[in-house]
């Protein structure tokens, strides 16, 4: 890289707009989407779409609610103009969505468009011809007034086509390529050239698409672009204004949103933000921000997943998993400190509350997912996430030194594998740490009167079946004194907690018992039983196991 980037690269010029409105502005209502997935997108791919891609990838644009879909470029290629036919021919275009093709300025490409189109009931047909300096001087090799001209030709020409169509309700759209690195000035003498020809009115506009063909400036320059142009074009109360960002200096979603403040009225752009270089504008992205924001989008992400999947089989490429608000890890915290605040924040919701949640700027479930992926354990993980993995999906709710004391024995697994341990993993772990066996059931009689409780039966501690016996003012006491004496160790209880696994014929209940062994360990036991007693007891047993033996202690 160069020591001195200035002595090669530009910084772009600013539009010295003193009295820009835009950063005021709110978005507070959609724009006209319009997708491009089946034509920008779709030239980007290493393999483009067959017609059976095209059409599933057009049957969810229409499922998601987009009214205006760009279908492709029909006189590029045979598929093209074959899956225009066949949207026609098979009458696949709903009744409230219009279908868009692109040409550019060229007389035998615009016939061949406009012959793909016939009996289409509804459509807007897309002009477009580079107008920047560079393309000027270098590719075209032509004068300001030749490109005007070739512009107006242009859309002369399909003005005059398009009348041999009557039964079509056509609407015309301009594209100035390269808007973005083309002068202000001689942008407007273009568009109102254009739009000369055409006379839209209020009742009949014209669409006029102002594209960030290479994205080469921060988006608040790019938003003065928009808002002069907005103030300056002729007609422009019969202009539909759009705008098509691409995303080269990874900036387009807020090039998009910063567009509609200064004016915009439309976005053209991808699911997920495929397209040429670093993509087009991720419509979804834009979509979900406005969602989050109170604004309606008008457009249905609520099985995103699906949408996901079917866009992966179409493009032939994946989602990145860190992808906004549908890669596979972005409603995932791995930090433990992120994971506390969200089980807390869980804990705290109630149902119909505002969405103030840490971490997560959006319900998943409005998406179609579940809670179950919010929190995953790697080794930077802590112990709320821990707790609030076997809580949701497993339904214990451990108390909070519990918590503690299992995620240091979490934090060693994940020392000595290197590995993300899912929920299933952890429940695993938990039941071989707290030895919740199933086969270790204790077997006891209790009877008494007057506030004393006999205990008796048979129970393994160490592997081993004793049987035990011993008295107190209720079944836990009765059995920690009987275990005590049996084992020749100091055994207290210092908290309880019980709570209800699941209900029904098969409910479950959990112990967790805090006990002080030998007057200098401290550590939990836990218990599971339909029986709450006996969730008690082996939890009792579970802790006493867990405690270093100190070397008099023996099993009596």
């Amino acid at each position: 890289m160069l020591q001195n980037p200035a002595s090669k690269y530009r910084a772009f010029p600013p539009v010295r707009l003193a009295d820009r409105t835009w950063p005021d502005a709110v978005i507070t209502h959609a724009p006209v989407w319009c997708s491009v997935d089946l034509r920008d997108g779709n030239q980007a791919l290493i393999e483009p779409m067959d017609i059976p891609r095209k059409m599933r990838m057009f049957e969810t644009l229409v499922d998601i609610g987009f009214k205006e879909i760009e279908v492709g470029f029909p006189s590029a290629s045979q598929v093209e103009f074959d899956f225009m036919r066949k949207l026609i021919e098979e009458n696949r275009i709903p009744d409230d969505v219009t279908v868009q093709v692109l040409t550019q300025a060229r007389e035998p490409l615009i016939r061949r468009t406009f012959e793909a189109l016939a009996g289409v009931p509804r459509a807007i047909v897309h002009l477009y011809n580079a107008t920047a300096p560079v393309m000027r001087r270098v590719v075209l090799g032509m004068s300001e007034d030749e490109i005007v001209e070739l512009a107006r030709s242009n859309a002369q020409l399909f003005k005059d086509i398009a009348a041999d169509y009557p039964d079509t309700d056509w609407t015309f759209q301009y594209s100035p390529e390269m808007y973005s690195d083309t002068e202000l000035a001689f942008s407007k003498r273009v568009i109102d050239a254009v739009t000369a020809v055409w006379q839209p009115t209020p009742e009949k506009k014209c669409i006029i698409n102002l594209p960030t063909t290479v994205e080469h400036s921060t988006p608040n320059l790019f938003a003065d672009m928009v808002e002069w142009t907005h103030r300056h074009v002729e007609r422009r109360d019969s202009i539909v204004l759009s705008v098509h960002p691409h995303n080269d200096r990874g900036t387009g979603t807020a090039t998009a949103e910063l567009a509609l403040m200064a004016g915009a009225d439309r976005l053209e752009g991808c699911l997920f933000g495929n397209g040429e270089r670093t993509g087009n504008l991720d419509v979804v992205n834009v979509a979900l921000n406005m969602y989050t924001q109170g604004v309606n989008p008008g457009l249905d992400f609520s099985r995103i997943d699906e949408i996901r999947a079917t866009v992966e089989h179409c493009n032939q490429l994946p989602v990145h998993p860190r992808h906004p608000y549908v890669g596979e890890l972005v409603y995932t915290s791995f930090s433990g400190s992120h994971q506390d605040a969200i089980k807390k924040a869980f804990a705290a919701r109630q149902e119909g509350d505002v969405w103030d949640m840490p971490y997560l700027p959006i319900d998943p479930k409005d998406l179609g997912r579940s809670y179950e992926a919010v929190i995953r354990v790697n080794s930077q993980s802590g112990k709320g996430g821990i707790a609030y993995l076997l809580e949701s999906e497993y339904g214990l709710q451990l108390p909070r030194r519990l918590q503690i004391e299992f995620s240091q024995a979490v934090q060693r697994e994940m020392d000595a594998s290197g590995k993300e341990l899912t929920a299933q993993d952890l429940w695993k772990l938990f039941q071989a740490e707290y030895r919740l066996d199933a086969t270790r059931r204790p077997q006891y009689r209790l009877s008494g009167e007057s506030g004393t409780v006999a205990i008796s039966g048979e129970f393994q501690v160490h592997g081993e079946t004793r049987s035990l016996n011993g008295e107190g003012t209720g079944p836990i006491d009765a059995f920690v004194g009987a275990l005590s004496e049996a084992t020749g160790r100091s055994i207290r209880v210092l908290n309880y907690a019980e709570h209800a696994v699941s209900a029904g014929a098969n409910a479950q209940a959990a112990a967790y018992v805090e006990l002080r062994i030998d007057d200098e360990h401290v550590v939990y036991g836990v218990g599971m039983d339909a029986n709450i007693v006996s969730a008690s007891i082996s939890a009792i047993v579970s802790g006493l196991e867990r405690a270093p033996r100190a070397k008099e202690a023996s099993i009596a």
